[in-house]
């Protein structure tokens, strides 16, 4: 294995682990359910947006599956959240670098595999976004809450951008770790700038949002 390969490896369990971590804490937060709930949560959000890309994509058996770690991963964020769910209020700012970061990370990884399974400009745009959100997505439905990627500030659009990088500099075949460091990193400051100053996609007129 390649250094190259190796990195976007470690990103991708890296990402999978803060996702994990993300996930079971917002359950945490959100609904009071015990250990089997709060690890179960952390790994849907882990990889759940992955595998639906997978799926859609016939990378069938889904990475997840093929390899171990990310399971391991997923439930070792799950059993830390659970641990650390005592100092919730003071992890709150935690919480939301933790998922900035899994965002920034998922949206470039998904992009460039549907990109290199031959999808088009379009569907691997749908895709990036999709492995970004997805997880966290179903976590929300399955305790109740309207899906942060339909009503926080600026979630899916982060993605976007970062899908949109990655898939421009595929298309320029100058696609490497450099632009895929740029795209993750213009995600992760979008959406930060969107938790720090309040700001929204726009809404529908004559409403608040």
């Amino acid at each position: 294995m390649n250094p190259e390969t190796m990195l976007w490896l470690a990103l991708d369990l890296t990402g999978t682990f803060v996702f994990a971590l993300n996930g079971a804490l917002t359950a945490v937060r959100a609904a009071r359910l015990d250990i089997v709930g709060v690890v179960t949560l952390g790994m849907m959000t882990a990889l759940g947006g992955g595998v639906i890309r997978d799926v859609i994509i016939g990378d069938i058996p889904p990475a997840t599956f093929r390899d171990w770690r990310y399971f391991a991963l997923a439930v070792a964020g799950g059993l830390l959240a659970f641990a650390l769910s005592k100092m919730l209020n003071r992890l709150e700012a935690a919480i939301t670098v933790f998922d900035a970061m899994g965002l920034s990370v998922f949206a470039v990884i998904g992009t460039s595999k549907a990109a290199a399974f031959g999808l088009g400009i379009g569907p691997a745009l749908l895709l990036g976004v999709i492995t970004a959100v997805g997880g966290g997505t179903l976590r929300d439905v399955l305790i109740g809450q309207i899906p942060t990627v339909l009503r926080s500030e600026l979630y899916a659009i982060p993605a976007l951008a970062a899908a949109a990088i990655t898939i421009g500099a595929i298309r320029l075949d100058c696609y490497g770790l450099a632009a895929a460091l740029v795209a993750a990193v213009v995600c992760f400051v979008i959406r930060m700038l969107g938790v720090r100053f309040g700001l929204n996609a726009p809404g529908p007129l004559g409403t608040e949002h």
